[in-house]
């Protein structure tokens, strides 16, 4: 890389390597994809069944990670979805159940299932600290350059707030110029695509204080 090119960075609802948490939630996501019986070992283009089943699995269950318990009970609460009373049956009853359906067939239009195998896998495999400083991040934040804004959100459980302050501690702890910021928000990880105000406000005002390239700390 070429960190000395970089003037400044912005780490939203990201942190220096993905939780164990975050791991299992990949694996189950690619294990539903490989296990569709139309995935065919990956070479499944140009087939009349794509692994379409799978795909939504894994979306479903990514987006559930993307919210809260918070935003998803204000969104959907227990409400039924099309109907006046439970059928006690394995069919969609409730809002929660459509919506998800939903983001799995409009996702499976438009996503290819290997691709999120790869991407899922990419996700896993980066550690800053394994990768640049030996298992240390500290040490591995020793070669960072630039001026730093980490902003978290308080009700995202995929990146957690704690997760990122990680980095800020590893960047603080060499002298690095971060600024920190934990948003107040109910949406869960989507809180960095919804909260805009906040974020347009917190980005515009770091870009904005940004010493001249080649004048920053460190």
């Amino acid at each position: 890389g070429y960190p000395e090119r970089v003037r400044g960075l912005i780490v939203l609802a990201a942190s220096p390597r993905l939780s164990t948490q975050g791991l299992a939630f990949n694996y189950v996501a690619r294990h539903s994809i490989t296990n569709d019986a139309h995935f065919l070992g990956g070479n499944y283009y140009g087939q009349k069944q794509q692994p379409d089943g799978g795909l939504g699995i894994a979306r479903m269950l990514g987006h559930i990670t993307y919210l809260s318990e918070t935003s998803m009970a204000r969104k959907f609460g227990r409400r039924l979805q099309d109907r006046a009373a439970l059928g006690y049956s394995f069919d969609i009853e409730f809002e929660v159940e459509s919506y998800l359906n939903y983001q799995a067939q409009a996702f499976s239009e438009r996503f290819d299932a290997n691709s999120y195998l790869y991407i899922t896998k990419a996700m896993d495999y980066y550690d800053a600290a394994a990768r640049y400083g030996d298992g240390d991040l500290v040490a591995a934040a020793a070669r960072a350059q630039g001026e730093w804004l980490v902003a978290s959100f308080t009700s995202d459980w995929l990146y957690t707030p704690g997760n990122c302050r990680e980095l800020v501690a590893a960047l603080t702890a060499n002298g690095k110029p971060v600024t920190y910021v934990d948003v107040e928000s109910s949406y869960g990880h989507d809180a960095f695509l919804l909260e805009v105000e906040t974020v347009d406000r917190m980005v515009r005002g770091f870009l904005d204080s940004l010493a001249p390239l080649g004048r920053h700390h460190g």
